[in-house]
């Protein structure tokens, strides 16, 4: 089926959603100053999302349902949904709002453009270092049931689908989901190859466009990025044995011993490898 030729077509039958994300498929370094750049010509969606829009292609063939794709972003994401048209969608939808609005506010703004679909795909996570959050939040925005980082999925029924996942030790899992539902997959599949005229219908296909949505500016501080902080590190508690001053000595670590920090400043490379060896040594790093 042809995005293009029904995009203007009213919803008025079931529909299957799928969010698409806008990132830089790559980047590149500039070898003297070490900045970092993306060229917005080599952007679009990463491939966990492709698999989404294929997924959500192949439900929408095998219910007789209509194809929906929305994204959050600028004008620069309008050529990836024009492409998700000439691939088969009915019609898409672009919300405006930054590129580094928060998971929540997305999830929002999302589950307002594509609340009537009832069942709803994205990628398990996107290539800008993202959490994968959103198919999480959206879920919960549309109190739908929600089945995450799917390795394949596929339609055994009208609204349900069944779906695999990893599990521990090699395991897997098979859960059948049925609608409303909120599905997030890893980049399993293909995206299909669009024909040369819905391509060409697609770019003068109409877009809607929402305005940025002012109820959702949940909390300020949601947006704010901050620096990145690993987990704490897991540490062996004291044995039960000992008494209550040596676990507190233990666990403040009040008589163990410490170095006082020294800078060392060298031009051999030769004194300084064997700094750096020697400090290994002694703590026991290297023998």
């Amino acid at each position: 089926m042809s995005g293009a030729d029904t995009a203007t077509t009213p919803q008025s039958r079931p529909s299957v959603g799928v969010a698409l994300k806008f990132v830089p498929l790559r980047v590149e370094v500039n070898p003297l100053t070490g900045m970092v750049s993306a060229d917005d010509r080599l952007a679009g969606a990463s491939p966990a999302d492709e698999a989404a829009l294929e997924y959500g292609l192949r439900f929408a063939e095998a219910w007789g349902w209509d194809l929906l794709v929305a994204s959050a972003g600028d004008h620069r994401c309008e050529p990836m949904l024009r492409a998700a048209m000439a691939a088969g969608a009915n019609a898409a939808i672009r919300v405006v709002l930054p590129t580094d609005t928060a998971a929540p506010v997305v999830a929002a703004a999302l589950a307002e453009a594509l609340g009537d679909c009832l069942v709803l795909l994205c990628g398990d996570y996107s290539l800008d270092r993202g959490t994968g959050s959103v198919p999480a939040y959206l879920a919960a925005q549309l109190g739908a049931a929600q089945a995450l980082g799917l390795v394949s999925v596929a339609a055994v029924g009208e609204g349900t689908v069944e779906g695999e996942r990893r599990l521990d030790g090699g395991r897997r899992e098979r859960l059948r989901i049925p609608a409303p539902a909120v599905l997030s997959v890893e980049a399993g599949v293909r995206l299909r190859r669009a024909p040369l005229p819905a391509v060409l219908r697609a770019r003068s296909a109409p877009l809607q466009v929402l305005p940025t949505p002012v109820p959702y500016a949940i909390d300020p501080a949601a947006g704010t990025r901050r620096p990145y902080r690993p987990r704490p590190k897991a540490l062996p508690s004291p044995a039960a044995t000992m008494s209550a001053r040596d676990r507190v000595l233990m666990l403040t670590g009040a008589l163990s011993e410490r170095r006082t920090p020294a800078a060392v400043r060298t031009n051999d490379p030769v004194q300084a490898a064997d700094i750096v060896l020697t400090f290994l040594r002694e703590r026991g790093y290297i023998s």
